[in-house]
């Protein structure tokens, strides 16, 4: 059964052990490791994939390197292939696909250096990324990230780091990352992390930390006082703290406080002080009490009568 836009069965073009599957425009072939070269050839003479993309190779643990090659044919549309081999991880060694793409050098090359699949009858796998000194091979999952074992962390981004002496909580070591006294320089070696200070107990005559939700009042309420989270007791003219003459807040006193102060203190013993009106919004053009006094005939600051100056008969 064929596959795709495959003319025959994936087993008659490119041998036995060939499959196929189509996935998002996309047409996946898998080959045996040993018909790799011819497999390119088929791609290139009979599907007409003359066009070299990529090439490149995934880490499986369990199976091994996967070696995928990006061909496409061109045309409208144009057809994409990829060609897939794995080689195990004792034995990674692949015939080079420079004699039928030559342009698969370089990414030869990258793949040898990343991951250490050897291609043979390459022209040069020298290095293409990486310094001539680099050891391993970075894109192995099997491949130590030694940074924070070989140097030190340059700032203390965890407690007890940098070698303050804090207590330092216990670190989940990322995959890849190795336990220093396993692996590296200070195998065996490296100080183990302080112990944290116990919390000291709490004493007998120690005060209990009051816990107080947000809409209660800060201060102190007796029982009889105003409900928690009320605000302000009420007054006359509504919810609010009463104000003194001065625009201060009068100090809150229970109800009844205020009649029971009165009858014990008795009468009082002058004549009661005048009760003053409310106060009067006035815009600026209204002017003062005494010039509107003057316009309307009535006394003015003086004590006399507005209609004249003078404070005798005429």
């Amino acid at each position: 059964m064929t596959a795709g836009w495959l003319p025959r069965e994936p087993a008659a073009l490119f041998g036995e052990g060939a499959t196929a599957a189509e996935s998002y425009d996309v047409l996946t072939v898998d080959v045996p490791a040993a018909g790799w070269t011819a497999a390119l050839l088929v791609a290139r003479d009979e599907l007409g994939c003359t066009f070299f993309d990529w090439l490149s190779a995934v880490d499986e643990p369990g199976t091994g390197f996967l070696v995928c090659a990006h061909l496409v044919a061109l045309g409208a549309p144009p057809r994409r292939l990829l060609l897939r081999t794995a080689v195990p991880h004792e034995a990674a060694s692949l015939p080079t696909a420079t004699g039928v793409y030559a342009g698969a050098t370089w990414h030869e090359r990258e793949t040898h250096e990343m991951f250490g699949v050897d291609f043979a009858g390459h022209p040069g796998l020298a290095p293409l990324l990486l310094p001539d000194s680099f050891e391993g091979h970075p894109l192995r999952k099997d491949f130590v990230l030694a940074a924070r074992v070989a140097k030190a962390w340059p700032g203390a981004k965890e407690p007890g780091e940098s070698g303050h002496g804090g207590p330092k909580r216990r670190q989940m070591q990322p995959p890849g990352v190795p336990d220093p006294n396993e692996w590296g320089p200070l195998k065996g070696r490296a100080p183990a992390a302080p112990a944290r200070r116990p919390r000291p107990a709490a004493g007998a005559g120690d005060r209990p930390r009051r816990n107080r939700s947000a809409n209660e009042a800060s201060g102190p309420a007796g029982p009889t006082g105003p409900a928690a989270g009320s605000g302000s007791p009420r007054t006359e003219s509504g919810w609010g703290s009463p104000r003194t003459e001065s625009g201060g807040d009068m100090p809150w006193h229970p109800p009844g406080a205020e009649s029971a102060a009165e009858s014990a203190a008795g009468p009082p013993a002058g004549p009661p002080a005048p009760r003053r009106g409310p106060r009067r919004n006035r815009s600026a053009s209204g002017g003062s009490a005494s010039q509107r006094d003057d316009e309307d005939g009535t006394e003015g600051t003086d004590g006399t009568d507005g209609t004249e100056g003078g404070g005798g008969e005429g």
